[in-house]
């Protein structure tokens, strides 16, 4: 192990609060997580952390040592940048995240053509639909649809994205064809909710004659997951609010149906957030144009096939 392994480690669990975070978020076990901070703890001659059995907290020295301990791994990262972009063969892994639906229809697709070009480089992708926090859960990229609200990030727009409030058929049938966002409301419809970890309501913001205004939607069916929400409004359970591109082939073959088309949703940013540093990275870099391009032709598509 060496002693930069040793600080990265000690980065990791000073950001994540666990031993066994960190050993995840690194790929490597417990018991090398905890050798690792010992063997820094050893070096410095210092206590880095005050551990219990319930709980890790950073000492006044592992305060101190954090801040420096970030200013070398962002040295060493520029300088390591400096050199790919001579060789022009960058290398090392990308932690990824996107929402589910972007993720799977969008993203994933084109990674392989990616990774071929840049054989060197590997890939972690995490698709969630929660909101991730890139900082703590050592992201390069997170792609996004909408605003984000850390405002210290970098933002890598890539296209605005239509999205529609589509139902089966079959809801409404039984239910009947909301004229506009009042009658979601005024008659009881029921509306397919995303729901995450911090959120807080439900709210869909819809475009009316007086300008943008924001919905107070219910429904009995909520999820964290997206697609989940997709396959229920399918099932003719709810009406759904969704980007375009994810909806579209649906669209075109008759399954789903457009509803409430006098207030049609506000189209939403696709994007990319990522920090000042991860951009100094050759390869996050390449990777983030390389995507953007692509995601935004996919969008395009979409846009232009729902006329």
């Amino acid at each position: 192990m060496s002693y930069l392994d040793n600080i990265r480690t000690f980065v990791r669990v000073y950001e994540l609060g666990s031993m066994s975070a960190a050993g995840r978020d690194l790929r490597i076990s417990p018991a090398v997580t905890s050798a690792r901070i010992s063997q820094l703890e050893d070096h410095l001659g210092v206590r880095l952390f005050q551990r219990t059995t319930r709980s890790l907290t950073a000492t006044e020295q592992g305060r101190a040592f954090y801040g420096g301990a970030c200013e070398v791994l962002d040295a060493l990262q520029a300088a390591e940048a400096g050199v790919m972009d001579l060789t022009d063969q960058p290398r090392g892994s990308l932690f990824v995240a996107a929402p589910l639906g972007m993720g799977r229809r969008v993203l994933a697709p084109e990674v392989p053509g990616f990774l071929a070009q840049y054989p060197d480089i590997s890939l972690r992708l995490r698709l969630t639909d929660r909101k991730v926090d890139i900082a703590t859960e050592g992201l390069d990229l997170a792609f996004f649809l909408g605003q984000p609200e850390d405002s210290t990030l970098r933002i890598r727009k890539i296209a605005d994205c239509r999205r529609m409030l589509c139902a089966a058929p079959s809801y409404v049938a039984a239910r009947g064809m909301p004229a506009d966002g009042d009658a979601l409301i005024a008659e009881g419809h029921d509306c397919l909710n995303l729901r995450f970890p911090g959120a807080t309501e439900f709210q869909w913001q819809l475009q009316t004659s007086d300008g943008p205004r924001r919905f107070a939607v219910t429904g009995r069916y909520e999820c964290d997951d997206g697609d989940v929400l997709t396959d229920w409004a399918l099932a003719g359970q709810g009406i759904v609010l969704k980007p375009l591109f994810e909806v579209a082939d649906h669209l075109s073959s008759g399954a789903l149906i457009p509803v409430a088309e006098a207030t049609p949703p506000v189209p939403v940013q696709m994007a990319c957030l990522y920090t000042h540093r991860r951009h100094q990275d050759p390869k996050t870099r390449l990777f983030m144009e390389y995507m953007a391009e692509r995601m935004a032709a996919v969008v395009s598509r979409s846009h232009a096939g729902a006329g």
